[in-house]
């Protein structure tokens, strides 16, 4: 942490800095030379005066309350008195520090939710086909992700990811996940190339996800599912839905994770939809109960997102044209 030094005469000062025997004193002509989030101290009146931007702690005489309230409006973290350090300064200073960090980090939220989504896949134009989705975080960042890429001229990969948990450790996840593709061509590559990943870096977290591959000319769909609920759903025009159920590990818990790989086909006007569980959330009743719900809104294209969601939804629904 800084010290910057004092331009008016502070009897106390030697006294100060005794009891704060880890800071670095610097001057205040040099203030631009050092770090910006380092952590200050500094005397009421020449932050006043200069007004830099590092975070800063001012100390003040006893009569000058109206001057640490004018510090405080312009930004200072923290006000003491040269005379009346808290006892054991220094434990302040660190947790003043942590919350500041804590702070920025906060602040940081909506940018770092920004970028988050400037990696969702781009439209794309599919012949036979449109993509429909939904992207919906509870918070700034979401753990629940989806991706598609062609990977021919006439075929599609895809896959609908929810992370365990919430928070930025979660939509760090999302973000590896969309960095990474590889060479996969089919959906058991994909996600057993993802489960070794994520059981080699040992991160206590798993996965759940759907992934398939399309092929645009034929309309056959190959898919598998490790772990991920609720299942994909095929909705055909006068049909009862089909729910494609099946019996999976998530990614994350072992390295023999058995990947079985599902194939149908997409007759004319179909939609093949899969969700995140967040997609549950916004109905009432058990599990079974808020299922038949969400497939009943789908089908009948009345699904809606609240606007404050208690859980990250994201949907990905492919859909025949012709």
């Amino acid at each position: 942490m800084y010290f910057i030094q004092p331009t008016r005469n502070i009897p106390y000062l030697d006294q100060v800095l005794s009891a704060l025997p880890g800071v670095q004193m610097i001057h205040i002509d040099d203030i631009d030379l050092y770090d910006p989030t380092i952590l200050a101290i500094a005397d009421v009146q020449d932050y006043l005066t200069h007004q830099w931007s590092l975070p800063t702690i001012v100390l003040a005489f006893e009569n000058e309350g109206t001057a640490l309230a004018q510090a405080w409006e312009l930004g200072a973290l923290a006000g003491w008195i040269w005379t009346k350090l808290p006892v054991n300064p220094e434990d302040f200073l660190l947790k003043i520090d942590a919350q500041y960090k804590r702070n920025q980090d906060s602040r940081d939220l909506p940018s770092a939710a920004y970028l988050q989504k400037c990696l969702l896949p781009n439209p794309i134009e599919l012949m036979n086909y449109k993509v429909e989705t939904l992207f919906q975080p509870s918070a700034y960042l979401s753990g629940d992700w989806y991706d598609y890429w062609k990977i021919s001229d006439k075929e599609i990969m895809f896959y609908l990811a929810d992370v365990s948990g919430h928070g930025v450790t979660s939509s760090l996840l999302t973000s590896w996940m969309a960095a990474f593709h590889g060479r996969s061509k089919t959906p058991r590559e994909l996600i057993k190339k993802l489960n070794g990943m994520l059981v080699q870096e040992n991160i206590e977290k798993h996965i759940t996800m759907i992934a398939g591959v399309l092929n645009l000319e034929t309309h056959q769909l190959r898919w598998s599912s490790a772990g991920h609920y609720p299942p994909a759903i095929i909705f055909e025009p006068n049909q009862v839905p089909k729910i494609l159920n099946t019996s999976s590990f998530p990614l994350g818990l072992t390295e023999d994770l058995e990947v079985e790989e599902f194939e149908c086909v997409l007759n004319r006007h179909a939609r093949f939809i899969i969700c995140s569980d967040g997609a549950l959330e916004p109905f009432d009743g058990g599990l079974n109960e808020q299922f038949e719900k969400l497939v009943f809104h789908l089908q009948n294209q009345s699904f809606q997102a609240p606007e404050h969601v208690a859980d990250d939804i994201a949907i990905l629904s492919l859909r025949r044209m012709n």
